[in-house]
């Protein structure tokens, strides 16, 4: 069979998700694994949330409100914007594949860090667009260097803040700066996938610019501080021109019943996000001791994950620890052959991922 793919097509790296941990357990005949390599959230997902979902389960012979009225009303009020400016999504990346078919024609580009969240790549090369790559200095974004990286052909910048593998932030000051030098119809995306584990005052918050005449995109996800990665949800918050356009071909259910609802119920979860915060920034500061005590490098994060050192081959401490039921990421593929990646899990998980890497490196 001879298919004829467009080049823009074939250029695309597949995105690969972590296995299941049933699958692993399965493949490697082993029991009770611990997954930490998903920047998943360690408590589960909100109880509210999974109380409302029970109440709605009767309701799946009716299709979903294709325009997310109650659900971006009370995103509304909690966010204090006007509902016209939300753009819900299929989770977060349903929005940067919208923005990019919206906004971007062959021959544009789109300038992103690398590296950071590989959707935005994907995205850009899906409608044959060219994605401007700008390295990481030290680990966090280079906004000088994303700067002189715009020209006449560019239409999108997109920011991962706090960044994603590395965890690292962009000021406020360092943003006001690279925004003055940017051309204004030059539309910024500023993914907050984890903005709410942030401790650091002086971190870029997106929502300040908000209404003030610059074409600025947030984008932020329910998957992470509310626990509901499995249910898909996401949002942008956009000027509500900009949020017109992607509305116009934006699916129009792409956002179930059962997300919807318990997204709502989870914006009202108030003592679930204050446990979440407690038990990942408890969780840091232990892993991080832990890993000062046997000597280990780490970098610190404004995340709920962050990267180790572990001075040998990524890939097989990945394997080894996997071996021993403890999942981790290793970042060789992201141009960091001795790092791996680790999201903060319970205080039990924590000790045994502790434990497992002793095992591993003392071998």
């Amino acid at each position: 069979m001879s298919i004829r793919v467009p080049e823009n097509i074939l250029e695309i790296k597949p995105y690969v998700p972590g296995k299941p941990i049933e699958e692993l357990e399965r493949e490697l005949g082993i029991a009770q694994s611990i997954k930490l390599a998903s920047n998943e959230n360690p408590l589960g997902a909100s109880p509210m949330a999974l109380t409302a979902l029970r109440n709605a389960i009767g309701n799946l012979h009716r299709y979903p409100d294709g325009s997310g009225h109650a659900f971006i009303r009370d995103l509304a009020d909690h966010l204090e914007c006007p509902p016209g400016a939300i753009v819900m999504g299929n989770g977060s990346d349903d929005i940067i594949a919208l923005l990019a078919n919206t906004l971007l024609r062959p021959g544009e580009r789109a300038v992103m860090p690398q590296p950071s969240f590989l959707m935005y790549e994907i995205a850009v090369r899906a409608v044959g667009a060219e994605p401007v790559f700008v390295p990481l200095q030290s680990l966090a974004i280079d906004l000088d260097g994303m700067r002189r990286a715009v020209d006449q052909k560019t239409r999108l910048v997109f920011l991962c803040n706090p960044n994603n593998p590395t965890g690292t932030v962009i000021s406020g000051d360092d943003f006001d700066r690279f925004l003055a030098a940017l051309p204004l119809d030059v539309v910024v995306v500023v993914d907050e996938a984890y903005i709410e584990f942030v401790r650091d005052a002086s971190c870029l918050q997106s929502k300040a610019y908000w209404g003030g005449g610059r074409s600025i995109v947030t984008l932020r996800t329910f998957s992470k501080l509310y626990g509901l990665a499995g249910l898909r949800v996401g949002y942008g918050v956009m000027p509500e021109e900009l949020a017109g356009y992607l509305n116009r071909i934006r699916q129009p259910f792409n956002v179930n019943s059962l997300a919807q609802v318990a997204a709502r119920a989870a914006l009202q979860d108030h003592a679930f996000v204050e446990r979440t915060l407690h038990v990942v920034h408890d969780g840091l500061t232990f892993l991080f001791g832990a890993l000062t005590d046997m000597g280990i490098r780490y970098f610190p994060t404004q995340s709920n994950f962050f990267l180790i050192d572990v001075a040998c081959d990524a890939e097989a401490v990945f394997q080894a620890m996997l071996r021993l039921g403890v999942i981790v990421r290793s970042m060789k593929g992201y141009g960091y052959p001795d790092y791996i990646r680790v999201n903060v899990g319970t205080p039990e998980e924590n000790q045994r991922f502790i434990e497992a890497l002793k095992e591993v490196l003392g071998r």
